[in-house]
């Protein structure tokens, strides 16, 4: 995948299949866009390009909200999009000037003016421009006039809910990771640098790697015991992970932690990736370090099981 900072920089092709917005958390729904998007450029000898913005427009438009988190971080969703078979990602800075541009402008400026688009793949509630003005009726009807075709991907469903980026972020601020993961094809993560701890897990026999997570925006689960997977030095491990305050031993920095099954190595400042599978419980404060032994060992064994196979 070509990652082009500047849409001047876009070498041109005589047929290009575009896409255009955030695409946080790549979930089903973005991903069948890009589906049709590959599946269209290879029928016709084109190439695909996805158009994102850096800084996200909300991080632009409302700077004073300290609640704006995300699914992904930027790295992890170009490494995704790599995967899913994008060939070449625009990118446009986001200003305060740029979010005034109008729907029709972005379109003759941007699509037809820089990418020369032959056929654009939005999803069913596409919305872009200024005060996203821009709807599906509006990109039909310019593409007439200017030589586009557009196909409208329509709503993809788990368990009879629409996927939406929004309706992921709501599962996962509410412990429900394993609709989260339906809905994002995939299972979210979480990746940091191995950090220092209180080590009272190795006292009680529950060895963790706590992590760092670096970026401030990315959304983390809700608090609870989950079953996980952990990638460290390209091998996937089984674990029990725990995000919260670990209220039994009296400290109230919130963390996130994994007990890695069947491992011994010290990876202290190696960067690992947890891959959350189920929340099995919420976190609770146990009497005593001996209680909540016991209690782990119960967790320990049910996510053995889950994770079986």
């Amino acid at each position: 995948m070509k990652i082009i900072q500047n849409i001047d920089d876009f070498e041109g092709s005589e047929y290009t299949v575009v896409t255009v917005g955030t695409f946080d958390g790549l979930h089903i729904g973005h991903q069948e866009i890009i589906r049709r998007m590959t599946a269209i450029a290879k029928e016709n000898g084109g190439e695909t390009i996805l158009v994102t913005f850096d800084p996200h427009p909300r991080l632009v438009l409302d700077p004073d909200n300290k609640d704006l988190r995300f699914i992904l971080t930027q790295k992890r969703k170009f490494e995704l999009l790599d995967k899913f078979g994008i060939g070449n990602l625009i990118i446009i800075p986001f200003t305060l000037e740029f979010s005034r541009t109008s729907s029709e402008d972005f379109i003759k400026e941007y699509l037809v003016g820089k990418l020369c688009t032959k056929k654009l793949i939005v999803g069913y509630d596409h919305h872009f421009g200024k005060d996203r003005e821009g709807n599906y009726e509006q990109l039909f009807k310019l593409g007439r006039e200017l030589g586009f075709e557009v196909a409208e991907i329509p709503a993809q469903y788990i368990q009879g809910i629409a996927v939406s980026s929004t309706k992921i972020r709501n599962a996962l601020t509410e412990g429900d990771v394993k609709l989260a993961n339906m809905m994002l094809g995939y299972d979210y993560s979480l990746t940091g640098k191995v950090v220092m701890g209180n080590k009272i897990g190795r006292e009680i026999g529950f060895p963790t790697a706590n992590i760092e997570v670096e970026d401030k925006y990315k959304l983390i689960a809700a608090g609870g015991v989950y079953a996980c997977k952990v990638e460290c030095d390209g091998a996937i491990y089984k674990g029990m992970g725990n995000i919260g305050t670990r209220p039994t031993i009296g400290k109230h920095d919130f963390t996130t932690e994994v007990h890695i099954f069947d491992f011994d190595r010290d990876i202290y400042g190696k960067e690992i990736t947890i891959y959350f599978i189920d929340r099995i419980r919420s976190e609770q404060k146990f009497e005593g370090l001996e209680r909540l032994r016991e209690q782990l060992e119960r967790d320990r064994e049910m996510i053995k099981e889950l994770l079986k196979g």
